[in-house]
């Protein structure tokens, strides 16, 4: 699909493939260090974990049994969350435009950026809620990231990602960061496609289109 007939955000987060995308809802601690290759109970030092997309949340409420007393926030668009006992902070928010003042340790999302709009967008706030040492891990299909034609930006894409501090695997489609830091990426959102089909999971997903703008 070219850049003609998106959708914003808001119409997204109300579309069915997102409201009702199960690829996280029940993910336990195990899945997540199958998934991202990293041990968030060991990763969540004092400055915490926070989950975003975090489905029922089940992977912060198993942690929190196992971790310090440290903050342990998830974030999904949908309530349906698990009984936590108060341990865990999870929220009902859309991530289009959340915010937080923590500066957390570790930050995951598993499979929840196939279902944002403007995942760069996501990706470049998100590194400023890292704590100085604090490490962000997410899965990322690089492919579905759409130039104004509706092609894949490729290349020239995982290139400004690592030109601004991330690693990006795309054998794993796994996107990182290590350190907080403010980020800028040449990227302006154009808008969403929701109707996108399968991805490389087998199901469907989101296609995030953007224009390339020259940076400062």
């Amino acid at each position: 699909m070219s850049s003609d007939g998106l959708v914003d955000d808001a119409t997204l987060a109300r579309s069915s493939v997102v409201a009702n995308n199960a690829m996280n809802r029940g993910r336990g601690l195990d899945s997540y260090r199958r998934e991202l290759g990293v041990d968030p109970v060991a990763s969540a030092g004092a400055g915490g974990w926070l989950d975003l997309c975090c489905g029922s949340g089940r992977a912060l409420i198993e942690a929190a049994g196992l971790v310090g007393d440290v903050p342990l926030v998830g974030v999904d668009l949908v309530d349906c969350f698990a009984p936590s006992a108060g341990r865990v902070d999870l929220l009902v928010a859309s991530l289009s435009d959340w915010e937080t003042d923590g500066r957390f340790d570790l930050i995951t999302c598993v499979h929840g950026l196939h279902y944002v709009g403007d995942r760069l967008g996501l990706l470049a706030r998100a590194a400023t809620w890292l704590a100085e040492d604090g490490l962000l891990v997410a899965d990322f299909d690089a492919a579905a990231v759409r130039d104004p034609s509706g092609q894949p930006w490729g290349r020239r894409l995982t290139g400004a990602l690592r030109a601004a501090g991330f690693d990006y695997d795309s054998r794993r489609r796994r996107v990182s960061l290590r350190g907080g830091r403010d980020v800028r990426l040449p990227y302006a959102y154009l808008g969403a496609d929701a109707a996108a089909g399968p991805n490389y999971t087998g199901q469907e997903a989101v296609h995030a289109h953007y224009a390339f703008v020259a940076t400062p």
